[in-house]
């Protein structure tokens, strides 16, 4: 399996986990044009390192591409050769970059899965979508979901539309409890609390929160409820929540998001 940028942090996060996990790093090759950091990941890792993507790909069963968007062009053009001859399963890590593109770059008859994982990933906790182009098997998928569970879970999505709703879900989702959980600490330190130790108390919360969660037996919103004591504390900044529209503008956002995602993937398939 060989990671093409592999020791930028997604692609590091994605081989580290899959290494802890069992993963074989002998059989694992990361790529990188900086070669002290190249090595220095690859020394923690015990990983191969090349900085020559051509070459690396050369007898490569598995080609996983983790550059940016803006380079993932000229990337895929260089690889080309080899990947059209022999035909490796292909998952890219860059978002909103349309399949179509890769075909167009890659070659027609390669097959070729996308992978949308989100930062928490970085930790071990992340969310990837994916999704599997023609001539995608069940074996591919299998790898791809291997590699995705290494950091998380996955979520495999029917049509590649699909992948826009993971990210205004999952992909985009951290920015969206970051936002919240800035909002409390601010006002907390508004109100007269120290703020390092408002910082501490919500991010512990919130930890505590999703933990509950992901535990409980029983939806969030009876989560919630139980928190709930009929005229409390409580129950008084949930209606102020409510009141103020706070289920509808997260809506709001989502769909904006979504959208936004699938501008991107018309604009980049261009």
């Amino acid at each position: 399996m060989v990671f093409i940028g592999g020791a930028g942090n997604m692609a590091g996060a994605v081989i580290g986990g899959m290494v802890a996990n069992g993963y074989p790093a002998d059989k694992i090759v990361a790529t990188g044009r900086d070669e002290q950091k190249l090595k220095a990941f690859c020394d923690r890792t015990g990983v191969h390192g090349r900085t020559d993507n051509l070459a690396a790909v050369k007898e490569a069963d598995v080609v996983v591409l983790s550059v940016k968007p803006q380079v993932m062009q000229a990337l895929c053009e260089t690889i080309a050769p080899e990947v059209s001859a022999n035909k490796p399963l292909v998952i890219t890590l860059a978002a909103g970059i349309p399949l179509s593109a890769y075909q167009r770059w890659l070659g027609a008859g390669v097959p070729i899965v996308r992978a949308m994982p989100n930062t928490p990933a970085l930790v071990g906790t992340g969310v990837t979508g994916l999704y599997a182009g023609e001539g995608v098997t069940d074996e591919h998928k299998s790898v791809a979901t291997q590699m995705a569970q290494a950091v998380g879970i996955a979520q495999w999505v029917a049509e590649e539309s699909g992948i826009d709703e993971i990210i205004a879900v999952s992909g985009s989702g951290p920015a969206y409890y970051f936002q919240f959980m800035e909002s409390m600490i601010d006002a907390a330190e508004k109100a007269g609390m120290d703020r390092a130790d408002a910082e501490r108390l919500t991010l512990q919360t919130a930890l505590g929160a999703a933990k509950l969660a992901v535990a409980a037996d029983v939806d969030v919103a009876q989560l919630k409820r139980n928190v709930m004591s009929p005229n409390g504390t409580t129950e008084r900044a949930i209606k102020r929540f409510q009141e103020g529209g706070l289920p509808q503008l997260v809506e709001q956002a989502m769909t904006d998001c979504a959208a936004r995602a699938a501008e991107m993937a018309q604009e980049l398939d261009k």
